[in-house]
């Protein structure tokens, strides 16, 4: 199976033709429509996208086989995935989110902290939401190079340092 990265997703409808709302997550928000075919978690995939206007926040747009406001609202929320192999390559210092979720976080001395399991965009800036070991709450590190000065995607590793605090001593 190809490897999927998350690039957009689907705000339910626009108007009353099967136009959708896009948000779109990548660094030029108008490229998600050249990373066709774009699929759904549940294996929807779309073949074209068609980029119409903007909106508050991102763009209408038309997906194929979505024709009816209907078919628009029962896309809300769904999120859209780009294959892997269509993307750019990323200079050395960003990562695609996927490459960074599953990461063992270590402080500087290389205690292990916890496991990425998933980064946040609030718009501020990135964060890492990191599972801890028996805790149930997760701890949101920001993802700066001050925060977090090392990642080794080879490794699988991720040398934080944390602002004090953060996690239980």
């Amino acid at each position: 199976m190809t490897e999927t990265v998350i690039v957009g997703r689907i705000g339910g409808s626009f108007g009353v033709k099967g136009e959708v709302r896009i948000k779109s997550f990548c660094a030029d928000p108008q490229a998600i429509a050249d990373y066709t075919p774009l699929t759904t978690a549940d294996g929807r995939s779309f073949a074209q996208m068609v980029l119409t206007g903007q909106t508050n926040g991102g763009f209408t747009a038309r997906l194929d086989g979505v024709i009816t406001k209907e078919d628009a609202d029962a896309l809300r929320n769904v999120d859209l995935y780009a294959p892997r192999d269509v993307l750019p390559a990323l200079p050395d210092d960003e990562y695609y989110y996927t490459d960074l979720i599953g990461l063992t976080v270590v402080d500087t001395g290389g205690v292990t902290l916890g496991t990425v399991a998933r980064v946040v965009d609030h718009g501020a800036g990135d964060l890492l939401d990191v599972t801890v070991a028996g805790q149930s709450d997760t701890v949101l590190i920001p993802f700066t190079r001050a925060a977090v000065p090392t990642v080794d995607l080879t490794s699988r590793r991720i040398v934080a340092d944390p602002p004090e605090g953060l996690f239980p001593t």
